[in-house]
C-alpha cells in the first residue's frame, strides 16, 4: 500500500520581533535534519510536501536535495493559525494549547479553531496525493499541533492532545488510503 511520512520540523530560533511562520530552524534543528536524512528513514520517498512556514521549508529541502526529489510547498498545510496572538511565553503558550486541544470547536484567544485546521490538513494532504503518482510514497514536512490534528483523523480519534509529539522532528508513518478510510491505528510520534 502506498505509504507517506509526516514530520515535523525540529528546534527553531525564536525571535518575538518576526512572525512565527518566518522562524527558521536553529543549528540544532538543521542538525538533527541532517542526521534523519542521512539515516536514510524516508529515502525512498518520490516526492517532499512543505508547508509554507520557513521553518517546514527549511525540513524539507534537505530531504529534497538531499534525495533528489521535488519539492512542493503548499500554504495551505502551514500551522493552526495563531496570528491573533503572536508570540506567547511558553508557560501562557502551552495553556493555550491545552485549551485549543480541549476544545476543538472554539477559537481560543482568536486562534484557528481545532476542528478547521483539522479539516484544512486533510483537504490540503488530499488535494496534494491526487497531484502526485499514487504509488510514490510521500514525505510531509510541517508542524506539530496540525501534524497531531491529522493524527486523530487517521486513527478516527476524538482531538485530544495526548497525541501530541513529545518533541520536535518527530515523526510517523501512515498509508494513504488512511485519509479517508480512517483506519489508522495506535499511531505514535518518533523523535529523529
Amino acid at each position: 500500500m502506498p505509504w507517506c511520512l509526516y514530520l515535523t520540523h525540529p528546534e527553531v530560533s525564536i525571535d518575538p520581533s518576526v512572525p512565527v511562520p518566518e522562524w527558521r530552524l536553529s543549528e540544532i534543528g538543521r542538525e538533527r535534519v541532517l542526521e534523519a536524512w542521512q539515516a536514510g528513514f524516508a529515502a525512498d520517498v518520490g516526492s517532499v510536501v512543505s508547508s509554507g512556514e520557513r521553518k517546514a521549508v527549511e525540513t524539507g529541502e534537505i530531504f529534497s536535495e538531499g534525495y533528489a526529489v521535488p519539492l512542493h510547498v503548499r500554504p495551505d498545510l502551514h500551522e493552526n493559525d495563531r496570528s491573533a496572538t503572536g508570540f506567547l511565553p511558553p508557560d501562557e503558550f502551552e495553556k493555550t494549547a491545552d485549551r485549543f486541544f480541549a476544545e476543538p470547536e472554539a477559537s481560543i484567544d482568536g486562534w484557528e479553531r481545532a476542528i478547521d485546521a483539522q479539516e484544512r490538513m486533510v483537504a490540503g494532504i488530499s488535494k496534494m496525493l491526487n497531484e502526485v503518482d499514487d504509488g510514490e510514497p510521500v514525505l510531509f514536512t510541517g508542524h506539530g499541533a496540525v501534524g497531531t490534528l491529522l493524527m486523530c483523523h487517521l486513527m478516527r480519534a476524538s482531538i485530544s492532545r495526548s497525541y501530541d509529539q513529545k518533541r520536535g522532528g518527530s515523526w510517523y508513518r501512515f498509508e494513504k488510503d488512511w485519509l479517508h478510510t480512517r483506519a489508522g491505528r495506535n499511531l505514535g510520534w518518533t523523535e529523529l
